[in-house]
């Protein structure tokens, strides 16, 4: 794996915890498994695959849980700063 992949990776996974929060921050106030609930959880995903897709980061072993990670702390951390 060559330092370019990583440096995107980072890049890629920050702006992802970052593009989460206000997601979040919405889903603390819902009911859970309510239809506001799922729409903050699954909005984002297609604007982090397009970001993914954009920056050319391709799958590795990896990616997938350095990007799932940073989708679920941006969810986790948009939901600490509601309470």
């Amino acid at each position: 794996m060559d330092n370019s992949l990583l440096i995107k990776l980072a890049v890629v996974g920050t702006l992802i915890v970052v593009l989460n929060l206000p997601f979040g921050y919405w889903r603390a106030k819902t009911k859970k498994y309510s239809f506001q609930w799922f729409m903050a959880v699954h909005l984002s995903v297609p604007l982090v695959y397009a970001l993914r897709a954009f920056a050319g980061v391709e799958w590795h072993l990896i990616t997938i849980p350095v990007l799932g990670g940073s989708f679920f702390l941006g969810q986790y951390l948009g939901g600490r700063f509601r309470q």
